[in-house]
């Protein structure tokens, strides 16, 4: 029976998010937060995996606020139990700081020690997260541990200890097979995330969410210092250029719009 790891990120919900129409810059201070959405992905597909061959889903984030939240929500769609790393130094976290500091509790929790590779199966995360869509967590976090990665899957199954990734190249398939303890990352294409009933969520309330800070993880402030700074935020400027489209007969009009939209190169000619 495989035991699963599903790596969440707390995110901003980018469709909430407001611009300044003076400045374009992003006001996400009041923007409400989220399980992000490719990350559903990976847990709905941790928990088909358990409800096909038995074994444990455990949720795991890290974040510098509260996302009990959103581990809550983890445990009400199925995983059995949750690990939050809360710590205010990960504020300004790179996806290099997020995947060591990962890293770190996935041995903490006793799921794995170079010396038990088969101590976990499987550790599935989003392609990417809904904020800043590196897709950079999954491929660093598999590096950390020392296992094999497949990116960018949108098909899964597990057959013992040999999972079969179908893989999206964008103008191509590629279908690859990888011996377990393994990482893969999943897109949106590989399933629809269930919607938990009230009996889930009461039922999440009673399981097991453990929060460590990161001295409980023996993880100095030197290693959290982010590679990357990030300088600023803004939402492109996009102006219409107004152009009024009139003709005597309908059809004189339209065949002045299909003009128009041929010389801007929006249709064929």
């Amino acid at each position: 029976m495989p035991t699963i790891i599903v790596c969440l990120k707390y995110a901003v919900d980018v469709s909430q998010i407001k611009v300044d129409p003076t400045t374009s810059k992003l006001i996400t201070a009041d923007a409400p937060k989220k399980i992000s959405d490719f990350d559903k992905n990976a847990l709905e597909e941790a928990i088909r995996i358990k409800e096909k061959f038995g074994g444990e889903v455990i949720a795991l984030t890290a974040s510098a606020e509260d996302a009990s939240s959103a581990l809550r929500e983890a445990l009400a769609m199925g995983a059995d139990r949750a690990f939050l790393i809360k710590d205010s130094s990960l504020q300004n976290s790179d996806s290099s700081v997020t995947s060591h500091v990962l890293a770190k509790a996935i041995r903490k929790v006793g799921l794995f020690d170079l010396a038990r590779a088969r101590a976990f199966d499987l550790i599935i995360c989003g392609e990417a997260s809904i904020d800043s869509y590196s897709a950079e967590v999954g491929p660093r976090l598999a590096e950390n541990l020392g296992i094999p990665v497949v990116t960018y899957v949108r098909k899964l199954s597990l057959e013992d200890d040999v999972l079969v990734a179908e893989r999206s190249l964008e103008d191509r398939l590629e279908v690859v097979k990888v011996k377990t303890p393994a990482l893969v990352t999943v897109t949106k294409e590989i399933n629809v995330p269930r919607v938990s009933t009230l009996m889930d969520v009461i039922k999440a309330s009673k399981k097991e969410l453990v929060t460590w800070s990161l001295s409980d993880l023996e993880v100095s402030s030197e290693e959290v210092g982010a590679a990357v700074e990030k300088l600023g935020v803004s939402a492109p400027r996009v102006e219409r250029k107004k152009v009024k489209i009139e003709g005597e007969t309908p059809k004189e009009t339209a065949e002045k719009l299909v003009k128009a939209l041929i010389q801007e190169g929006v249709v064929g000619g």
